[in-house]
C-alpha cells in the first residue's frame, strides 16, 4: 500500500491518529506533498515510516526546503507517480509536468481539499490534511493494485471511505 498524506501544519509533531496513523505505519512507501511546516514535524513524520517521499511546501522552512526538493517522482508497484505541493502550479503546468514525467498519477497538497480526479488522461489524487482540514474533512490517501487493477481511496482518521476510485493499471 501507498499511503498519501499532506498539509501537515504542525511544529513539534506528526499529528498522525487513528486509521492516518495505522495506514502510515502499515504502508510500503508514504507520500508527503508538503507543508511539514518545520523540520521536528518532517522528522516526526520520518519516524513513523519505512519510507518516504516528501516535497516540501509553500509553509515549510527553510530547514525543511533544504532537505527536500519541489517535485519528486517514484516508482511504485509499476506505476510513475509524481508529487508536488501544488502551489507553484496551474493545472495547465501540472499537466504539462505529468506527461513529461510520463506520470500514471499525480499528487497534489496545498488546497486541504482531499480529491480524485483526472487530468489530462492521469489520476489526480489530493489527500487534503489530516491534521489541518480548514473547512474540509480531514483525509489521506490509500492506493492499492490487486489484480491489475489501481484503486485509491480517500479516507478520514476515524478509517472511514470518503471517496474512491478504481481503475486499471
Amino acid at each position: 500500500m501507498l499511503t498519501v498524506i499532506s498539509d501537515t501544519h504542525g511544529t513539534d509533531g506528526h499529528r498522525l491518529e487513528g486509521e492516518t496513523l495505522a495506514a502510515v505505519r502499515e504502508a510500503d512507501r508514504v507520500v508527503h506533498a508538503g507543508d511539514f511546516t518545520t523540520e521536528t514535524v518532517l522528522d516526526a513524520v520520518e519516524s513513523e515510516t519505512t519510507a518516504l517521499t516528501a516535497v516540501y511546501g509553500n509553509n515549510d522552512t527553510r530547514g525543511v526546503r533544504g532537505r527536500l526538493t519541489d517535485v519528486a517522482t517514484l516508482s511504485w508497484a509499476g506505476l510513475t507517480v509524481l508529487v508536488v505541493h501544488g502551489h507553484e502550479h496551474t493545472e495547465t503546468a501540472l499537466s504539462m509536468l505529468a506527461r513529461q514525467e510520463d506520470a500514471d498519477v499525480v499528487v497534489v497538497g496545498h488546497s486541504h481539499r482531499p480529491e480524485l480526479a483526472e487530468l489530462d488522461g492521469r489520476l489526480l489524487v489530493n489527500p487534503g490534511s489530516y491534521a489541518d482540514p480548514r473547512r474540509y474533512e480531514p483525509a489521506h490517501a490509500e492506493l492499492d493494485v490487486e489484480d491489475g487493477r489501481l484503486t485509491v481511496r480517500l479516507r478520514s482518521p476515524d478509517g472511514t471511505t470518503v471517496s474512491s476510485i478504481t481503475r486499471k493499471r
